[in-house]
C-alpha cells in the first residue's frame, strides 16, 4: 500500500496537534486561576477595609487569635509546594515510584493542614455570626479550605491515574495544572495568614 504526504502533513507534523492541545488547555486553566484570584483578591480588600473602618473589630471576648499551631499548618502547606514540585520532576524522569511517594506525601501535608483548621475551629469562641470578623474570618479560611480539599481530590485522581499503563506517555496536563493549582492556593493562603493571624 503506497504511503504519501499531504501539505497537511507538512505543515503540522505528529505530535504537533498534541502540543498545541495542552498549550490552550494551560492558557485555560491560567484564566480560570485568575479568575480565582480576582475573587481572593476582592476578599482580601473587603477584610482590609472592615478591618480599618470597624470600631469593634474583635467578637466580645475575644482578645486574638493564637498563632502558634497555625504557623506549623502554614509551613506544612507552602512545604508541600516543594513536594509536589519534586513529584513533578520524578514523573518528567519518568520515575512513577517516586511520583507517587511524593503526590501521596502531598496530599498527606494538605489534609493535615485541613485537620489543622478543623481543629482551630472547633476551639475557637466565636463563630460565623460573631460581628464583621467573625464572618469574614470563616469566609475567608473556609473558602480557602474548599480550596485545598479540592487539590487533594486533583492529586488523588491523578495518583489514580497514575496506575492506568502509559496514562502519561503522551503528556503531563493533568499534574502540571494540579501542581500549579496547588502552588496557586499556598500562595493564597500566605497572604491570608499575614492579614488574619499576623496583623491583628
Amino acid at each position: 500500500m503506497d504511503s504519501y504526504i499531504t501539505s497537511e502533513d507538512l505543515h503540522h507534523p505528529a505530535g504537533e496537534h498534541t502540543h498545541d492541545e495542552e498549550g490552550n488547555k494551560m492558557f485555560g486553566f491560567i484564566v480560570f486561576l485568575i479568575s480565582e484570584s480576582v475573587i481572593f483578591l476582592s476578599f482580601f480588600a473587603g477584610y482590609i477595609v472592615y478591618k480599618i473602618t470597624t470600631p469593634n473589630w474583635l467578637p466580645a471576648g475575644v482578645s486574638g487569635l493564637e498563632i502558634k499551631d497555625p504557623a506549623i499548618n502554614t509551613i506544612i502547606l507552602v512545604s508541600s509546594s516543594f513536594v509536589i514540585y519534586l513529584a513533578e520532576r520524578a514523573l518528567q524522569r519518568h520515575d512513577l515510584l517516586k511520583f507517587r511517594l511524593f503526590l501521596a506525601a502531598t496530599m498527606a501535608m494538605g489534609s493535615y493542614f485541613l485537620l489543622g483548621q478543623a481543629i482551630e475551629w472547633h476551639g475557637l469562641a466565636f463563630g460565623f455570626t460573631s460581628g464583621t470578623f467573625g464572618g469574614m474570618f470563616y469566609l475567608l479560611t473556609g473558602f480557602h479550605g474548599l480550596h485545598v480539599f479540592t487539590g487533594i481530590l486533583l492529586q488523588l485522581i491523578i495518583l489514580i491515574r497514575s496506575f492506568l499503563p502509559g496514562n502519561y506517555d503522551n503528556g503531563h496536563f493533568g499534574v502540571n495544572a494540579t501542581s500549579l493549582f496547588w502552588h496557586f492556593v499556598d500562595v493564597i493562603w500566605i497572604v491570608l495568614f499575614i492579614l488574619i493571624y499576623i496583623w491583628q
